[in-house]
This record gives structure tokens, C-alpha cells and sequence, in this order.
């Protein structure tokens, strides 16, 4: 797990702590003797205390010198919390250890989690930046800092499994690191290669010499309400399959499952956080190639349910194996609402830039309750609409339905994806989140939705 920086608790700073963080005017007197006083200093510097302000300060110790950070924490909001934290494990990066006072008021968990994904880094072979090796919080309250810390890691699994490359993450690779996280938090897990009734997740994956498959993760506390299916994307690449992309569109194609690794985190991190539902994660996992065994633009394929599905065009892949799944939940597994995770379309990102996830439901209740955890988070949605004048582009004179619209214009291409994917929900309390923007960043992947999914779940 490339988090590599320890995190250490405890009550007080040590009197010798080299590199010390302290939030403006919190116990800054008690803290540290500072040459100059903190008034002049922050006049001095032009600085207010704004969240990811940090001001470094050498002051004496002894014959040496130590150095005191000022960081800022603006209104301290979780969002402003985030940047604070981010802020410091930046400046710390190659020391050996970063001491935090945590602020006196409010959770320190975004600061947490945000110090410790910002010491993020993924490389095959030697790590070429090394972050602070250790972050020792100080204050606060212990259960929110583990708290931050569970985020964190759970969000870095994520990371992980997206930014694998390809050559690497087949579906049988996706579906063995689910079995080994779902192992170890204690899920049950079960893998479906057969795929008998799955006609989506066959088509896609038929012209790979990968082959494709199901997983199914169980989480089931011992009292519970309700029960919840998340349904995840898990194109572990995607060439377009015979309607190919150019060579520009498939370098980020690896990271074309950030949905399902999204759902394999969060469900790995559930028991941590205690929750009280009942959830099934859904991986639909394919590699989308093109060969001679490739599905071919007009074939006709049967759905979970026995829906029929005129392929009009094979890089709209997703939602096919999307629909297997979700109408395998809908018939066989009776969730009280079904949430699905996807980089569905580029239409999405078009739509609401690179920072925002798409969100589409059947639900006021869900909606209202994915757009409040958003706002808790970070992980921002906007709610997008399902025009119900659009359903008629996805008809097809061969079959039940098309994957796309039949008149190939491309226009509200999430709202369309939205659309077919409503199509295999039986009408049940369901949400779809368009990831295409926020899952990828310049850098690599950033575990958009790990953190909503678990603070909506619990």
C-alpha cells in the first residue's frame, strides 16, 4: 500500500519534536517560545490563517534549531481541514518525522485523512519521491484521528487498484484482490467465471484472451435495517473494443474500473466504521479488447433477465455489464436501494468538468442522501436529470432496446448511459454516479468515492 508514512497518537508534543505544526493562535504560546511575537510574525508575513497557509519559523533549541510551522485552518470546515493537512505532509516531504497539534475545535478526521493521502505515491520499482516518513498527532480526539486514518487507507486501496497497469489487472487479477480484501475484513466474497445468464459481461469480454467475471461481496453485520447493492464498473481496460479509440483516448484506459475499486475499498473498510446495513458490492469485471472473437457493432445481446440489447457500438461497453449486474440484483437479491459507481462517459466530464461526479436517481430520499454525504466529504456530486423524452433514442427495430442512441449524435450521452442503465433496476430506489471527471486526476487515480460510500453506508 503506497501510504508509506506511519501515524503515531499521542497526548503530548516531545519537547525535542524537530519539525512541530501548530494551527494559528491554538495553543501556540504553550507550545513554543517564539523569537518575535505571533502578531508581528503574521503581519510580517502577510498571512491570516487561511486553510493551507503554512508558515515556517526556525526558532533555537539548545545549540540547534528546530523549526515551528504555522498552519492556517481557515474556518475549519472539513474542506478547509483537508487543505490544511495536505498543506503540511507537502511541506514535511522527506524528513523523518512532522509533529501536528491538532486544532482545538472541530473533527480532525478530514485533517487526518488528508495528511495521509497526500503522502500518496504509486511507482513500479523504486520510489523516487519519499514522503515524511512519519506524522505523530497530537490532541484531539484519538478516535477521530483513526478515523481520518481508516479513510485514508481504504482510499488508497483504491488508488492502488486503479493505478495498477494493465498488463497486470486482467479481470482474473480485479477479481483475486477483491477475495484477498474481502479475506481479510472478514466479507464473504464468491466469483463467478461461468457467467451463464450474463450476457453483457460475456460480449464485452469475449474478444480478450482475459476472461471476464462477476464478484460478489457480502457484508452483513448482526443487526440491520437494510440492505444496499452497490454495483461497480470493472473494465480493467478499455480499447473500445472494434469501435476503437485513437491512441490518445486508451492511455488512461487502465483506470477504466475505478468504479468497481471504489466498491472493493469501501466494502474492505465497512467493519471499521461499524455500519449498520447490509451491503452487496457488485463488480462486473471485463477487459475490453478487440480480436476476431470481439463483439461486433449490430450484434444482439441477451441481458441479465433476458433483456435484448442491439450493439450499436462496442466502446459503450460499460453499461453492458452494468446492466447484467444490476438486474441480477434487482431479481435475485432484494436491496432496498441500488447505487452503481462508473467512468461511464466522457459526456459527464464534458458536462461538469474534471472535479465533479454526475448523479442521477429515481429517489428524492437517496439523492438527498448522496449529495449529503458529497458535502461531508468532498467527493463532490451534482445532480443531473433523467429526461424521460430522451428514452425513445435508445430504441432498436432488432431488440428490446439499444446501447446508445440510434442516431449516433452523442448528445446527452450521460443522460442516455442513465437512461439504459434505469432500464435494469425493476423500478426499485436506485442512483447512478458518473465518475468519468473526478476518479482520474494529472497524476493518477483518486479513489473518488471510497470516502462518500463509507460515510453514507455508516
Amino acid at each position: 500500500m503506497p501510504i508509506h508514512t506511519r501515524l503515531t497518537v499521542a497526548p503530548h508534543a516531545a519537547s525535542d519534536a524537530e519539525f512541530l505544526a501548530v494551527p494559528f493562535g491554538a495553543g501556540l504560546d504553550a507550545a513554543v517560545e517564539l523569537p518575535i511575537p505571533l502578531p508581528a510574525l503574521l503581519a510580517h508575513y502577510q498571512v491570516k490563517g487561511d486553510a493551507g497557509e503554512v508558515l515556517e519559523i526556525p526558532v533555537a533549541q539548545g545549540d540547534g534549531v528546530r523549526r515551528i510551522l504555522l498552519y492556517g485552518v481557515g474556518d475549519s470546515s472539513p474542506k478547509d481541514l483537508r487543505k490544511a493537512g495536505a498543506a503540511l505532509t507537502g511541506r514535511a516531504k522527506g524528513r523523518p518525522s512532522l509533529t501536528v497539534l491538532l486544532p482545538p475545535d472541530g473533527d480532525a478526521a478530514p485533517l487526518v485523512e488528508a495528511a495521509l493521502l497526500a503522502a500518496y505515491t504509486f511507482t513500479i520499482g523504486e520510489i523516487k519521491t519519499k514522503s515524511v516518513a512519519e506524522i505523530v498527532f497530537v490532541g484531539g480526539d484519538a478516535a477521530a484521528v483513526r478515523r481520518g486514518e481508516a479513510i485514508a487507507r481504504a482510499t488508497s486501496v483504491a488508488r492502488d487498484l486503479v493505478n495498477t497497469p494493465a498488463s497486470i489487472k486482467t479481470p482474473g487479477w480485479l477479481a483475486a484482490q477483491a477475495v484477498e480484501i474481502g479475506a481479510s475484513a472478514g466479507l464473504g466474497v464468491r466469483v463467478d467465471t461461468e457467467l451463464t445468464h450474463f450476457g453483457g459481461i460475456r460480449a464485452v469480454g469475449q474478444g480478450s484472451v482475459n476472461p471476464p467475471c462477476l464478484v460478489e461481496m457480502s457484508y452483513e453485520p448482526a443487526s440491520y435495517d437494510r440492505h444496499v447493492v452497490l454495483v461497480g464498473k470493472g473494465i480493467t481496460f478499455d480499447s473500445g473494443g472494434l469501435s476503437i479509440k485513437t491512441s490518445e483516448g486508451m492511455k488512461t484506459m487502465k483506470t477504466d474500473m475505478a468504479g468497481g475499486a471504489a466498491i472493493i475499498a469501501a466494502m474492505g473498510a465497512l467493519a471499521e466504521f461499524n455500519a449498520r446495513v447490509k451491503v452487496t458490492g457488485l463488480i462486473a469485471c471485463a477487459e475490453n479488447a478487440f480480436s476476431g472473437s470481439a463483439q461486433r457493432p449490430s450484434d444482439v445481446i441477451v441481458q441479465y433477465g433476458g433483456r435484448t440489447v442491439e450493439v450499436l457500438n462496442t466502446d459503450a461497453e460499460g453499461r453492458l455489464v452494468m446492466a447484467d449486474a444490476l438486474a441480477y440484483a434487482d431479481a435475485e437479491l432484494d436491496p432496498d436501494a441500488l447505487v452503481d459507481i462508473a467512468t461511464l462517459t466522457g459526456a459527464a466530464k464534458i458536462a461538469l468538468g474534471p472535479g465533479i461526479a454526475a448523479l442521477y436517481a429515481t429517489d428524492e430520499t437517496l439523492a438527498a442522501q448522496l449529495l449529503a454525504a458529497s458535502e461531508r466529504t468532498g467527493d463532490r456530486l451534482w445532480r443531473m436529470p433523467l429526461i424521460d423524452d430522451y428514452v425513445g433514442d435508445l430504441d432498436s427495430d432488432v431488440a428490446d432496446l439499444a446501447n446508445v442512441d440510434k442516431r449516433m449524435t452523442g448528445a446527452a450521452g450521460s443522460v442516455a448511459a442513465a437512461l439504459f442503465l434505469r432500464e435494469f433496476t425493476g423500478k426499485r430506489p436506485w442512483a447512478h454516479l458518473d465518475i468519468a471527471g473526478p476518479a482520474r486526476a494529472e497524476k493518477g487515480a483518486t479513489g473518488f468515492g471510497v470516502r462518500m460510500l463509507l460515510d453514507w453506508l455508516s
